[in-house]
């Protein structure tokens, strides 16, 4: 008669690890979907309205669009917001606290950036501004009616 012993001794660690393995590493949602609820959770006002495959859309009384991108061609992350043409500071406000979630930097880093660029819209830079700002770029454009930010960050940063 031969003994089972060996073969479950060897047996049951292997199970033990694999079983820790599988367990241990958690079903993650999309990096774009925890930004949208932090923001949600931590901007008065912010709702998530809508997600459809690398955007989040989402509503803030202060905005008429407001979105988040994941993963572009030339980027990672993307904080888009439009509004009226004359901007508030409200909107100033929520840019500045939407940047430091998303982009994980300094609050004054994003509202001088933000600043910035919307104000350098006008007769003598045209209604298209790009600059780059701590590591970000931002670009804002404005027509007759509306002013808009698109705030990146590069993949390779």
């Amino acid at each position: 008669m031969i003994s089972r012993r060996p073969f479950r001794r060897s047996v049951l660690p292997a199970a033990a690890l694999a079983l820790a393995a599988f367990s241990a590493t958690p079903a993650r949602a999309d990096r774009c979907d925890d930004v949208a609820k932090q923001l949600a959770s931590q901007i008065d006002g912010v709702k998530v309205t809508l997600k459809a495959r690398n955007i989040v859309y989402l509503t803030h009384p202060a905005t008429k669009e407001f979105s988040i991108g994941c993963r572009g061609q030339n980027y990672s992350l993307e904080l888009y917001a439009k509004t009226d043409r004359k901007f508030k500071p409200a909107f100033l406000e929520l840019i500045a606290n939407a940047g430091a979630i998303v982009f994980t930097i300094p609050k004054p880093d994003v509202v001088t950036g933000s600043t910035r660029c919307m104000k350098r819209m006008g007769i003598l830079r045209g209604d298209k501004v790009s600059m780059r700002f701590r590591r970000l770029n931002m670009e804002c454009t404005r027509t007759k009616t509306e002013s808009a930010i698109a705030v990146t960050r590069g993949k390779d940063e």
